[in-house]
């Protein structure tokens, strides 16, 4: 398995053979550095450790510090573990050339923050019903919760209004459109979970 760390930057479109606008994602991918390498002899499974994006050295800790020190680099932002098929070696560099365009990749991200949202937007409500016969402000209401006498209480796992997005998100069987080597870009078919400037975790 091939990974890596990226950015979003935003979205864009391009333009097929056939002439079709296809909408995609703009994603600066690595360059990552790999920080620590996994062994079966010593942690019992294989991966390697991969850190991307700047970090300033008084905003990281000792422990961090003296961590990437042994991998020969500056301190970095986002750290992710990669089930290690490939051989790497500690300090090395990976690139957006472990893709190919038309790969197909999964990507992961954290959806975007909705903060607390009602049942209508957060579960796809309908509402209470219509403004009349008795009906006030019960258009956008959740409607009953339960039973009384029993079991006078409410289920665990109720649909009910509470904080929305915010969540991992891993989107699957993704296109790679496009890859810009020279800017370690991926264009990347369609939308992905995240603000700009979110990290996106990718794999193929």
């Amino acid at each position: 398995m091939s990974g890596l760390i990226g950015k979003k930057i935003g979205m864009t479109s391009v333009f097929s053979a056939d002439g079709k606008n296809i909408p995609c994602t703009v994603i600066e991918a690595g360059p990552c550095v790999v920080t620590q390498v996994r062994t079966v002899e010593k942690d019992s499974y294989s991966a390697v450790q991969l850190a991307f994006d700047e970090k300033k050295e008084k905003s990281t800790t000792k422990c961090l510090l003296g961590h990437f020190e042994k991998a020969n680099t500056t301190p970095k932002r986002k750290l992710v573990e990669f089930i290690n098929e490939d051989e790497h070696k500690l300090g090395d560099t990976v690139t957006v050339d472990v893709f190919e365009e038309n790969d197909w990749i999964d990507v992961t991200g954290i959806s975007k923050g909705k903060g607390f949202q009602g049942v209508v937007k957060r579960h796809g409500f309908a509402g209470v019903g219509g403004a009349t016969h008795g009906q006030h402000n019960r258009l956008r209401a959740p409607g009953s919760l339960g039973a009384s006498s029993y079991p006078s209480r409410v289920f665990k796992g109720k649909r009910m209004a509470g904080r929305m997005g915010g969540q991992q998100v891993k989107v699957l069987n993704l296109r790679i459109l496009k890859i810009i080597p020279e800017n370690n870009l991926i264009l990347v078919k369609g939308s992905l979970p995240g603000a700009k400037g979110s990290y996106l975790i990718m794999e193929d």
